[in-house]
């Protein structure tokens, strides 16, 4: 008898855990259910390097695997707008990007600021001209994110909270992209990957420094990339791709889901 009313009661123990994990679970649900989410930005949020691109998205090539949409994917938001756009510039995120924000808004992500501080060159002239020249453009790029990128920012942050007052947003930042003394036994030198980790570093305490101003969350994606660097013989990064070069030091689409989804599922 004592063994049968320990029996029940340690069953309706768990019968109560069960219902209020249910009950946290199904309200936590109901919560990013009711959310409208926009996605904004560059390359590294519409997803280029991920693959299985949208047609419909064009130039912007905007991924399924890209983790905007598998963020979506997961919680289904009541409403998604996806306008991320491969090369994106802080003017393209002003003119083209903003028509899905409302007052309704719930939720915005974005990266953006790396093709106006000239990521895209500084990496061509890495790979294709000397470590002194290399070393001069990352030097001149970390310049840019010092006296002109910050205003940039601001107008871009001004603008999301003028047409969403309640967002919460998400400032996502870049990977480094090489772990040093790695397996990579050609290409840059040490001291070129050196100089370009340290211009991402640089880049992203900028971005951190904008968002925390305006009041927005910035989370970093560092953390989720460190071990999976090129060079870390485990990379989520594209390194040169001749083939599609547009692809070159984007993530994969394991960059997406197991670095970029954390950092925003994190902070959203």
């Amino acid at each position: 008898m004592k063994l049968s009313r320990c029996a029940a009661f340690a069953s309706s123990l768990l019968l109560g855990a069960v219902l209020a994990l249910t009950g946290a679970g199904a309200a936590q649900a109901a919560e990013t259910a009711a959310l409208d989410y926009v996605a904004l930005g560059d390359s590294y949020s519409s997803g280029v390097g991920a693959g299985s691109y949208d047609s419909a998205s064009g130039d912007c090539k905007r991924s399924t695997k890209a983790y905007p949409r598998l963020w979506a994917n997961a919680n289904a938001p009541s409403s998604f707008s996806f306008t991320a756009c491969s090369g994106a510039v802080t003017t393209d995120v002003t003119t083209k990007q903003l028509g899905p924000l409302s007052s309704a808004t719930d939720l915005v992500s974005i990266t953006i600021g790396g093709n106006d501080a000239g990521f895209a060159d500084v990496m061509t002239t890495c790979v294709l001209q000397s470590e002194s020249t290399c070393v001069n453009r990352v030097n001149q790029a970390k310049g840019y994110v010092d006296s002109t990128l910050p205003a940039r920012l601001d107008a871009v942050y001004n603008a999301i909270r003028a047409k969403a007052p309640s967002a919460r947003v998400v400032v996502l930042g870049y990977p480094r992209f090489y772990q040093l003394n790695g397996t990579c036994v050609a290409g840059l030198s040490e001291t070129e990957r050196s100089a370009i980790n340290g211009a991402s570093d640089h880049l992203n305490a900028a971005l951190a420094k904008r968002a925390a101003d305006h009041g927005f969350a910035f989370s970093s994606v560092v953390p989720g990339f460190t071990g999976h660097e090129i060079c870390s013989g485990s990379a989520w990064l594209h390194s040169v791709n001749w083939l599609n070069i547009g692809e070159s030091y984007h993530p994969t689409a394991a960059g997406q889901s197991g670095g970029y989804l954390p950092a925003f599922r994190n902070a959203a």
